[in-house]
């Protein structure tokens, strides 16, 4: 029969928790935490900054339609587009960083990509279509590239952003096939009236 001090030596010969568990346990929670982050959603899409924007835009129309060359108009939208990009990244990163979620990579960083190339293409295509006189198609291709950047980019963050660029690209899609002097208009209605209704929904449901 063996006796307790025999037990007590049986006990003392096994060594306790190998000193690496713990830091194995921490890179598990750091690959948990990285991959939530990679397929979570980019919900730092602003409400208010849309709000903004689409202000902005309705302001625009007004004046770009006093404009009296196409010069003069298109650099009154160009300008309008380098403010709402600069209300756009700046409310985006407040919501970031209030939410404390991560600026690059991860959802932030698949949001901006897709929704990148629509944008640069609109932006080549503006400047072909500036050149050979073509005017009157910009405001129907500038909404359905943004329309096709949010849908794109959407994907990876809350249902209601592709919805709006849904709704963009078909205001797009109308501007093109309207008369030239509606031009404004559709630009008020897109870039202003549509980025103001779901800039408050996002608001509302998504917090800023």
């Amino acid at each position: 029969m063996a006796q307790p001090h025999q037990f007590r030596s049986h006990v003392q010969s096994h060594p306790g928790p190998a000193p690496g568990i713990h830091e194995h346990a921490i890179e598990n929670l750091r690959f948990i935490r990285e991959t939530m982050e990679r397929s979570g959603s980019f919900t730092a899409v602003p409400g208010w900054g849309g709000v903004a924007m689409g202000i902005t835009a309705v302001a625009t129309a007004v004046l770009a339609e006093r404009a009296t060359t196409p010069r003069t108009w298109l650099a009154t939208w160009a300008g309008a587009a380098a403010l709402a990009v600069a209300i756009g990244l700046w409310t985006i990163w407040r919501k970031i960083h209030a939410a404390r979620l991560p600026i690059l990579g991860g959802p932030a960083q698949k949001f901006a990509v897709s929704l990148a190339p629509p944008i640069l293409a609109g932006g080549v295509l503006t400047i072909v279509l500036f050149q050979e006189g073509l005017v009157r198609a910009l405001p129907g291709l500038w909404l359905m590239c943004y329309g096709a950047g949010v849908i794109t980019g959407g994907a990876f963050s809350v249902r209601v952003v592709p919805v709006m660029g849904a709704c963009l690209m078909a205001c797009g899609a109308a501007a093109l096939f309207a008369p030239a002097s509606w031009g404004d208009a559709f630009m008020a209605l897109g870039f202003g009236g549509l980025q103001i209704v779901f800039g408050i929904i996002i608001a509302r449901r998504y917090g800023g």
